[in-house]
């Protein structure tokens, strides 16, 4: 009879579990849902559900999940945001270009910022569309020595500074040295990313300068983001022997030496510069690279690379035709006019013609160097030769910059991955996304959590269509955003819904180093 009792007792349990409401499904902010998810560090790249909450992922799954907000990616490519390691555009506006450009972290790490805390501040202050952050600018810092000035976290004050022969050419005194060296240190204190080292438009600088920077990086466990001195073919003073420079800092401090844009610095010589690379990782040296895939570069019409003796010669042979300001080529008077008046002018030169498949193999050398990313080197956007207000939405149809502010990761998609096919998928996510995170996690920990779709990283993904997603912008046409990014959802707010920018969302936040306390 009890055991009679026992087994009605146990079913009746049974029953009543059945009976027992189903734990209810968690629910989401948003979700995305069915798309082809990529996360180049697990090697995923499979249709997956993805839940957002707050900031960050919270689910990447298989099976359906609920949420406030679905946005269905069928048939898209969902990936990580992108990271620009080189963006001098550091206004809303420009965050607004990129971000339809796939980007959801834009990091100016090769010239940098100086006071860094001022910068900061300011862009805390306005507000952001997408994450940004700065390395310190050690070229502000000579600047500022050389002129017994203080320095101001602001690009035109560099540029304005180009009128000034003193500070690019004239090694530095050790009262000047060290001088420089303790605002680099007081920029690191504040939370700068490494240390930004343009000696390319300083190529005065004595080598030990070069040395001590580099040294005093490795001591604080930061990478250094060199614009290589020299540009030219020819030798002696090659980008050849500036990118050597670079490697013996890395071997001789222990830094993490990042070179920049290595495709514009080496010219036509990227072979012996690859195998120079390459050689140096292949010997456990941390030397890290990136590159953007256009065969024109832009900087101020007053830079020391086109002042010094044989300088045409030493670019390969140009001459005022390869440089344009405004979409406009110059003549051999304009060109002379602008160096001598209004140094400061923006000008992009055209080393390669890409029309030329030796010259597109060049290029493609660069882009595709194995480890290296991808990276713009884009810049803000002027009309008739001044900036645009920042608020200004949409960018107006003449506004001109180098076309790679608005397009260089849609262009590199279009050309590597759909039409070339020289990369897969989940390696040209790599490159946009996880590669730039990845070079940079050591030294600043807030990169761990991004360039990933895993649970407990960052909520800035990126929606795509990889048969439609291309570069709209051309030399011509500077100002024209790119298309095929559907969404772009940065720290869990999406800033990008069906190709269209919101103007009244500026979810971006700094990326940045613990501040010390003075």
């Amino acid at each position: 009879m009890k055991k009679l009792n026992r087994l009605i007792m146990a079913g009746t349990l049974a029953a009543l579990a059945g009976l027992a409401p189903a734990k209810a499904a968690e629910t989401y902010d948003i979700v995305i849902s069915g798309g082809r998810v990529v996360d180049p560090e697990t090697g995923l790249d499979a249709v997956r559900n993805v839940g957002i909450k707050g900031d960050r992922i919270a689910a990447v799954s298989e099976k359906a999940l609920k949420g406030a907000r679905v946005i269905d990616a069928k048939g898209r490519v969902v990936s990580p945001g992108f990271i620009d390691m080189h963006a001098h555009g550091q206004s809303i506006l420009a965050g607004r270009v990129q971000a339809l450009d796939g980007v959801t972290t834009a990091l100016e790490l090769e010239a940098g910022m100086l006071p860094v805390g001022d910068y900061y501040k300011r862009l805390a202050s306005e507000g952001r569309p997408i994450n940004y952050g700065a390395s310190v600018n050690w070229a502000n810092a000579r600047i500022a020595t050389f002129a017994n000035l203080e320095p101001k976290d602001d690009l035109a004050w560099f540029e304005e500074a180009f009128a000034r022969p003193d500070w690019q050419q004239e090694v530095a005194s050790p009262e000047q040295l060290e001088k420089i060296t303790a605002m680099v240190k007081e920029g690191l204190d504040e939370g700068g990313l490494g240390v930004g080292i343009l000696i390319g438009y300083a190529p005065g600088t004595g080598h030990k300068e070069f040395f001590a920077v580099n040294k005093l990086a490795a001591e604080r466990g930061m990478p250094t983001f060199t614009h290589a001195r020299y540009l030219s073919m020819l030798e002696p003073k090659s980008s050849f022997e500036g990118m050597q420079e670079i490697v013996a800092a890395a071997a001789g401090t222990g830094a993490h030496t990042h070179i920049v844009h290595m495709n514009s610095i080496s010219l036509r010589d990227t072979d012996i510069i690859a195998d120079l690379i390459s050689n140096a990782q292949s010997q456990g040296l941390k030397v890290t690279t990136e590159a953007y895939p256009y065969g024109a570069g832009a900087t101020g019409i007053g830079a020391a690379m086109f002042r010094e003796e044989r300088w045409r010669e030493r670019l390969g042979g140009v001459d005022a035709s390869n440089f344009d300001v405004n979409g406009k080529r110059l003549t051999e008077e304009e060109f002379a006019r602008l160096q001598a008046e209004a140094p400061a002018t923006g000008t992009v030169i055209h080393f390669i013609e890409l029309s030329d498949p030796k010259d597109m193999a060049i290029l493609s050398k660069s882009v595709l160097f194995p480890g290296g990313v991808i990276a713009s080197d884009g810049g803000d956007f002027i009309v008739d030769g001044k900036p645009i207000p920042q608020e200004t939405w949409p960018l107006p149809e003449n506004a001109w910059s180098h076309p790679r502010s608005a397009g260089t990761y849609a262009r590199f998609l279009r050309l590597y991955l759909r039409e070339q096919k020289a990369v897969s998928l989940i390696e040209a996510i790599r490159r946009v996304s996880y590669g730039p995170a990845h070079i940079l996690e050591d030294a600043v920990p807030q990169m761990k959590l991004k360039g990933r779709i895993q649970k407990g990283a960052d909520a800035d993904i990126v929606i795509f269509d990889p048969e439609t997603v291309g570069e709209q912008a051309d030399f011509d046409h500077p100002g024209r955003t790119s298309t095929g990014f559907s969404h772009v959802i940065v720290n869990g707010t999406v800033l990008v819904n069906d190709g269209v920018v919101d103007t009244n969302a500026l979810p971006g936040k700094p990326v940045r180093n613990t501040v010390k306390a003075k």
